[in-house]
């Protein structure tokens, strides 16, 4: 990867909706190799609550490793992603529209090194959770 332009970015990406998909083709268009860091499940579980992840780890890297826009896919153990930002050093770092550039975990590492941070447009009304919500309320339905 060396002379790409290498983008980062991370995320549970339990259940792939539209919203993923526009994001991470955004991703992708930030520069030349985008790198998806997906949380592992036990790092779900820590941060969205017992009944996640949805789909296991392993489903989650092949799904989003079928994707176009995404050239490589890994996962990480921790709560954030900040030792892998540090390890591959990446040009720039992009998180979904409800992060503040300097609120993003691993900011202050890219910006040391010249890289940039940036916040890409938020899909509205497209998320897991509301999702999982709607899938929930239909099933009470019945």
């Amino acid at each position: 990867m060396r002379n790409k332009r290498v983008v980062f970015t991370n995320g549970c990406f339990d259940l792939l909706h539209c919203g993923h998909v526009t994001y991470l083709e955004c991703a992708r268009k930030q520069g030349d190799v985008l790198v998806v860091a997906l949380n592992s499940d036990a790092s779900v579980k820590r941060l969205k609550g017992p009944e996640r992840p949805i789909n296991t780890l392993a489903d989650r890297l092949e799904v989003i490793a079928a994707l176009e826009s995404v050239d490589y896919v890994t996962w990480f153990e921790e709560n954030d992603p900040v030792h892998l930002i540090r390890l591959l050093r990446p040009r720039v770092l992009v998180k979904g529209g409800d992060w503040r550039p300097e609120n993003i975990l691993g900011s202050a590492e890219v910006l040391s090194w010249g890289g940039k941070v940036k916040s890409l447009p938020f899909v509205e009304g497209k998320s897991t959770t509301l999702m999982i919500q709607k899938s929930r309320s239909k099933s009470s339905e019945k």
